[in-house]
């Protein structure tokens, strides 16, 4: 028993140290193939997601290493509801309705040995948001759901915490609401950048790595909603310029510089990069429902000469 829960720990250690290798290579969003592909401990390779939302790999002996939340196919229902309520933790949706299921059961082993797991969202199709360490922390046979809280990693380092404790709880709190975020900010930019065909709207910059989800309408803002019309797919330089009103986009789609920022002298990147856009119309999805929303257009241009 012994020599299997060193194994089981020992993996779990190794698929973490995964992890943030491959989120320092590719960023938040990490591609489903590497993750299928996972990494190699000891000689066994060791995947770390699979056909189903509850996965094991073969190396475990009994509890699962992965819980994933399928990615939402416009269109379609997601097979599971998954969703974070308002304790600010997660529930997860059983596999299937029979609690004695093996992947519910596994699941369950992992609650009771407080063993830590890794959270996947599908952000996109084949594009995943990892966390980690996350655990179960309730079964509610009733409602077929897991209750899931994402931890920091000082976790991995104690084993005198329990799952209860207030500081433990108000950390989980505040690392699933975290986590949250990252998922909303990671599905905004997939689903920006697909509408506008990774092509940065102004200079037209086609490295998805430098491009970047840009509100129209502000994340505070009560219209600032993570959707496709009130967002733009802008390289890194023109986001924060929009961001910081040194350029405008009016609601006939037109660019607008900042009249001191015009009258500068700095630079091929100064005219290249900014002043060179003055007067030019912006790229727009093909599709016109995700074009950007004319009003808010509109109230982000006011924002913009008031600033000026």
């Amino acid at each position: 028993m012994k020599v299997a829960s060193d194994l089981d720990s020992r993996v779990r250690m190794a698929a973490f140290a995964f992890l943030k290798e491959q989120t320092q290579l590719h960023g938040d969003t990490l591609p489903r193939q590497a993750l299928a592909e996972g990494f190699v401990f000891e000689g066994v390779r060791v995947p770390l997601v699979g056909p189903q939302g509850i996965f094991k790999p073969a190396i475990l002996p009994e509890m699962p290493i992965s819980i994933t939340t399928a990615p939402l196919i416009e269109g379609r229902p997601r097979p599971y509801e998954d969703e974070f309520h308002e304790g600010g933790l997660l529930r997860y949706k059983y596999r299937g309705t029979d609690p004695l299921h093996r992947d519910n059961v596994g699941l369950r082993f992992a609650m009771h040995r407080r063993a830590p797991i890794i959270y996947l969202f599908g952000v996109d199709r084949g594009a995943y948001v990892a966390a980690w360490p996350v655990f179960i922390v309730n079964d509610d046979p009733d409602t077929l759901t897991f209750t899931v809280a994402v931890d920091e990693e000082i976790a991995l380092r104690t084993t005198s915490e329990g799952s209860a404790g207030e500081e433990v709880q108000a950390r989980r709190t505040y690392a699933t609401v975290v986590t949250l975020r990252r998922v909303h900010q990671q599905g905004f930019r997939r689903r920006v950048l697909r509408a506008y065909r990774e092509i940065c709207a102004i200079c037209r910059l086609r490295h998805e790595e430098l491009l970047e989800a840009a509100h129209i309408l502000p994340d505070g803002h009560p219209q600032g909603e993570p959707i496709v019309p009130n967002g733009l797919a802008l390289c890194s330089l023109h986001h924060a310029a929009f961001d910081r009103h040194i350029l405008g986009i009016r609601p006939d789609l037109q660019v607008e510089l900042r009249t001191d920022i015009m009258r500068e002298s700095d630079g091929p990147m100064l005219i290249h990069g900014l002043q060179g856009f003055q007067g030019m119309s912006i790229h727009v999805p093909r599709s016109e429902n995700q074009r950007p929303n004319p009003n808010f257009l509109a109230e982000r241009y006011e924002m913009f000469r008031k600033a000026g």
